[in-house]
Order: C-alpha cells, then sequence, then structure tokens
C-alpha cells in the first residue's frame, strides 16, 4: 500500500473520492470524474449491493442514498468501503464492525438531540 500517499490518495485514483469544485464558497460542480478503474468499479458495486444488508454498512449506504441521491449515495457508501480496505490492508488488521457501529451510534445520538431541540422550539411557538 505504500503506492498511495494517504487514504485520500487511494479514493481519489480508485475514483470514489468526491469531486467537488468549490470557488467563492460557492459549489460549481460535483459531478463523478470519468475515469475507468475496474478497482473502483468493483467498490461501486459492492458498496450498491449494502442498501440490503443489515449492518452498520448497510445503514450507512441506506442514509447516504436517502440524503444525496443514488449515484452520490453510491460513491460515498463505496468511499467508505475504500478507506476500510485501505487500513486493512496497510496495518494488516482484521476488519472490526465496532469502529464503524460505534459513528453510527454517535450519528443517532446526535440526530436525536437535533430533534429533541426541534420539538423544544416548536413547543415554545405553540
Amino acid at each position: 500500500m505504500g503506492k498511495w500517499e494517504s487514504i485520500k490518495h487511494f479514493a481519489a485514483w480508485l475514483n470514489v473520492a468526491p469531486n467537488t469544485k468549490i470557488t467563492g464558497g460557492k459549489i460549481i460542480s460535483s459531478k463523478m470524474q470519468k475515469k475507468k478503474n475496474h478497482a473502483g468499479q468493483t467498490f461501486r458495486m459492492c458498496a450498491n449491493s449494502l442498501k440490503s444488508s443489515k449492518s452498520p454498512l448497510g445503514d450507512y449506504a441506506r442514509k447516504m442514498k436517502s440524503r444525496l441521491g443514488k449515484r452520490a449515495g453510491t460513491v460515498a457508501s463505496a468511499h467508505k468501503l475504500a478507506r476500510i480496505v485501505y487500513t486493512m490492508l496497510k496495518d494488516k488488521c482484521p476488519y472490526n464492525p465496532g469502529t464503524v457501529a460505534l459513528s453510527q451510534e454517535k450519528w443517532k445520538e446526535k440526530r436525536i438531540a437535533y430533534l429533541e431541540k426541534q420539538i423544544m422550539q416548536l413547543k415554545k411557538i405553540s
């Protein structure tokens, strides 16, 4: 894995990195780059199949697809998979689903706090 300097370089090589072009604080373009990379296509196919998975990665894939749309959600999920695979290969360690589950729990707590705050604001208006 020494060919790539970091996870970001690996994801960019796979063509699963976000490609947002920003100028003046505004997003001009966010299209997926047109590169042919068979490994990146494989990661996108794997990410697309996560929608029926009941794992934390499946939850992440469904959340991203609902938030960003089908294509961008698939690329976001493939990016997460690529980061996991890069870390596993570089550090020579097995997959640990606990880290993904931990981030999912943090997101749930954040979401609950946000919704409770909204409920309190709505009660003040009434």
